[in-house]
């Protein structure tokens, strides 16, 4: 199998045994039993386990950010981007319930490795995305003038990862789901202009 197509089933594999394990109790058996190759095998491909942790951490914030990407691309408003964005992140967490684990695992850790300015990252530019949304809604006199697009950022985050780890402690995305299309409608309501 050529490189390129190994280190992705690699990334792949870990990614779904986080699903279901501490990311600390992983080990690179673990990941080459579930690739079915040796260990030797898996430094093959990555030269360190480190190395392993942050391709995945590099395969989520493609993918994450990409998939909200497209809910925006897809909505016809800032608010129906903000919306779409909602729902694309519980869906992406339903999808991949490994993600949140390995991201609350790193964000944990004392240490300022790579992997957590990985997630540093991909929370940056989320929050970027989310905040020049609200400011275009804002133009848009689609939500309150007053609004502290900071703080409405803040809360947004704060509700997708509020329902994400609910899930977790239920062990079960199907809850998460179905609460987010009723949290959307809430969190619209506070930052809603009044008329």
């Amino acid at each position: 199998m050529p490189s390129e197509a190994r280190q992705a089933e690699i990334v792949t594999a870990t990614l779904a045994l986080v699903a279901t394990y501490s990311p600390a109790a992983i080990t690179t058996s673990d990941i080459a039993q579930a690739v079915h190759v040796t260990q030797g095998a898996v430094f093959k491909h990555f030269a360190s386990k480190d190395e392993i942790w942050l391709a995945v951490m590099g395969w989520i914030e493609a993918n994450l950010l990409a998939a909200l990407s497209k809910a925006e691309q897809q909505a016809v408003s800032p608010l129906a981007a903000l919306e779409g964005i909602f729902h694309a992140h519980i869906g992406f967490v339903a999808s991949h319930p490994g993600v949140p684990r390995l991201i609350f695992h790193e964000l944990q850790q004392p240490a300022d490795s790579a992997i957590k300015q990985k997630v540093r990252s991909l929370l940056q530019a989320y929050r970027k995305m989310i905040v020049r949304l609200l400011k275009q809604a804002m133009a848009r006199h689609e939500v309150t003038q007053d609004l502290d697009t900071d703080a409405a950022a803040a809360l947004f985050i704060g509700s997708v990862q509020g329902l994400v780890m609910q899930s977790m402690l239920a062990g079960s995305s199907a809850r998460m789901v179905s609460q987010a299309k009723a949290v959307f409608p809430l969190y619209f309501r506070s930052i809603q202009e009044t008329r």
